[in-house]
């Protein structure tokens, strides 16, 4: 008996889906992408015609309603993903949403509670995750190896400046379709490095320390700070330490210096040996779990999306204490 092809649908072919997305999805045989939407016939037709999919529309309800898919990838301006990804869990489709998952708490809780009734597949790229380093990292943690949690740092660092700033970044030049800038640095379309970076951070965060429920009301503190500013010959930078009553962890992803590292009080470390570009961003193996998921194949959700939930309401917090100049509450779990 030969198997069907997972039936899978595009709303929002922007920059990062044609870039990325739509060719890994091209790139597996079991795979078939029945349908792209996305505004503005023009660049409509050319993605098409270059990734030969016949269905296109710039209504994203009529290719929901109509094409009978498996899963929907949700690649649309920020402000945007939780109307697209909505839209998919009410007809039964599984959904694969980029981040941030959505910008308001109550929308993220809505569907996470879709989720869950629905019995759907939901994830969010967060390509860090699906690394054999982030999984060891989870797991020494998981163990015990360092204690319980005491403190937390993280920083990430890219060359995103002219991304946020509303310029035409140095990465994009050859790209097939370029970033729209609003959607990247307007802040009332979900814009800036919050939203557009610091999500992949936190996203790797808590997964990797379990911390989805986590409330600090044992004294643990936590510091997460992010940039654009690395010059543009350099790479991502990717620092985290999570100081247990046992140890601490080092995670440090900067190209040419990676590292996982558990140093203990009782000095029974843990080391392991990390290649040069093993910590360079990818967002392959996302794409191939999602699909994976709704074959019913026995595999994991590293990035679900009780996880994005979190992460928008940490970002939440965060926006809302910059603007009230206090401290801001997270819902505990």
């Amino acid at each position: 008996m030969v198997e069907s092809k997972v039936k899978i649908g595009v709303i929002g072919a922007g920059w990062w889906a044609v870039e990325n997305h739509i060719p890994v999805l091209k790139s597996r045989p079991d795979v078939h992408l029945a349908g792209v939407c996305r505004p503005g016939k023009g660049e409509l037709d050319r993605i098409q015609q270059r990734f030969e999919i016949d269905y296109g529309t710039g209504d994203y309800q009529k290719m929901v309603d109509g094409l009978d898919l498996d899963g929907v990838v949700v690649s649309s301006p920020h402000h945007l993903h939780y109307e697209h990804a909505r839209a998919a869990l009410e007809k039964g489709i599984s959904v694969l949403c980029e981040k941030p998952m959505t910008l308001r708490t109550e929308h993220a809780r809505e569907l996470v509670d879709l989720v869950r009734r629905k019995g759907l597949h939901f994830l969010i790229p967060y390509g860090w995750n699906y690394e054999d380093f982030a999984l060891d990292a989870k797991s020494q943690i998981d163990s015990g190896a360092i204690g319980s949690i005491r403190h937390l740092t993280c920083q990430m660092a890219g060359t995103t400046f002219e991304l946020f700033s509303g310029m035409e970044p140095w990465f994009v030049k050859e790209s097939f379709v370029k970033p729209e800038p609003s959607t990247w640095s307007d802040a009332r379309r979900g814009g800036g490095y919050g939203h557009g970076q610091t999500t992949h951070l936190l996203g790797l965060l808590l997964w990797i320390t379990d911390a989805l429920s986590a409330r600090f009301t044992n004294g643990a503190t936590a510091t997460i700070s992010g940039s654009a500013g690395v010059p543009k010959h350099l790479g991502y930078q990717i620092d985290v330490r999570v100081f247990g009553t046992d140890g601490m962890l080092l995670l440090d992803l900067e190209s040419g210096r990676e590292r996982l590292e558990v140093r203990r009080h009782d000095q029974k470390d843990y080391v392991r040996q990390m290649t040069t570009g093993e910590g360079t961003y990818a967002c392959v193996k996302p794409l191939y779990r999602f699909v994976d998921l709704i074959q019913g194949k026995p595999v994991d959700n590293r990035s679900p999306v009780e996880l994005g939930a979190r992460v928008v309401e940490l970002l939440d917090a965060a926006y809302r204490s910059a603007q009230s100049g206090r401290p801001e509450s997270v819902p505990a779990r």
